[in-house]
């Protein structure tokens, strides 16, 4: 346990939490939406600081990062809670209730990486903003070790604590859940708006690489595929945007999202993004790398591995452009 960054004292002992948008105002001996979030004597402490629910050495590529440092492994950490309430979650089992931990101070996460010959850490599994402190002291001792840090997030965090953590953070795979913000409040009660704020402020600072849950009735419409990549394609061509395909989970029961849906969001991006992938789906190439001048395949891959790889220099082996992918 260690004192919460980002939060003021408010009326009647309660303290309003400002690490992110949900602003909660938290009452004496209460957590916030998060659950990890807990006022004490009037003071905001953050309950999971060095709290463990999983790890593991996981393929970049299971991030999904497919353009930083390809074909590497990270040890991957992931404690519980979020600041979402997303009812079709696909990790609720750690994301929404508390989980069993185990204790892994930020010095020994450093050596675990290294034991593990590790490019670094992700904190992933949950959502790792709201487990800010933990991550931002780990994230400076990464560095120190030539390390690499990244982020698998929901990008609901507030502007402030985003900007002092960036400079530590090497990728970022951001989930940008729809494009409309009535999605965010009826089915996450988040918002929209700070994800595209923190995606605009990520993309000036790291690497990063955008997941969208394609949810057959709710974010699949052709005005829905289409909007978010018109929005991605405005920031920049270069991003890669990875459709990744639902599965019934937690209060959602609806069908998997259909190869034939998935397929068609691929087409419709891939004439405005130059790098688009398909997830959860076996088979196929949405999984392979293609060059965007001359469509031959860079990096293939099958599930999580890579089977044949781009060279060291980050160049298309057949028309020799230089593609914009962090090698390592």
């Amino acid at each position: 346990m260690k004192e919460a960054a980002y939060y003021r004292p408010v009326a009647d002992k309660s303290v309003k939490c400002l690490l992110c948008p949900c602003g909660c105002i938290i009452k004496p001996d209460k957590t916030g939406r998060c659950l990890v979030r807990k006022n004490i004597n009037e003071r905001l402490f953050a309950l999971t600081y060095a709290k463990v629910s999983s790890i593991a050495n996981d393929p970049i590529e299971k991030k999904p990062l497919y353009h930083f440092y390809p074909g590497s492994h990270i040890l991957s950490l992931g404690s519980y809670g979020c600041n979402l309430a997303c009812g079709f979650c696909q990790n609720w089992s750690i994301s929404q209730i508390k989980s069993p931990t185990q204790i892994l101070s930020p010095t020994q996460a450093v050596e675990l990486a290294k034991k593990n010959d590790s490019i670094g850490i992700a904190y992933t599994y949950n959502e790792p903003f709201i487990w800010y402190e933990y991550v931002l002291d780990t994230a400076k001792l990464v560095h120190q070790a030539g390390l690499k840090n990244v982020l698998v997030t929901n990008g609901q965090v507030n502007e402030e604590p985003l900007l002092e953590l960036l400079p530590y953070i090497d990728a970022m795979n951001i989930d940008l859940k729809s494009i409309n913000d009535s999605f965010y409040r009826n089915y996450c009660l988040g918002k929209l708006e700070p994800v595209k704020q923190c995606i605009q402020s990520a993309y000036k600072k790291c690497h990063i690489e955008l997941t969208n849950l394609v949810i057959p009735q709710h974010n699949d419409s052709g005005e829905d595929i289409n909007g978010l990549i018109d929005w991605a394609a405005g920031l920049s061509a270069d991003i890669p945007l990875h459709f990744s395909r639902y599965f019934p989970q937690h209060k959602f029961t609806a069908p998997p999202t259909s190869v034939n849906t998935l397929q068609k969001a691929y087409n419709a991006a891939r004439k405005k993004l130059k790098f688009v992938y398909l997830g959860n789906i076996s088979g196929g190439e949405y999984g392979d790398t293609k060059c965007p001048y001359c469509n031959h395949t860079v990096i293939e891959r099958r599930g999580y591995y890579i089977i044949k790889k781009l060279s060291a220099l980050g160049k298309c082996s057949n028309c020799g452009k230089l593609l914009p992918i962090v090698m390592g």
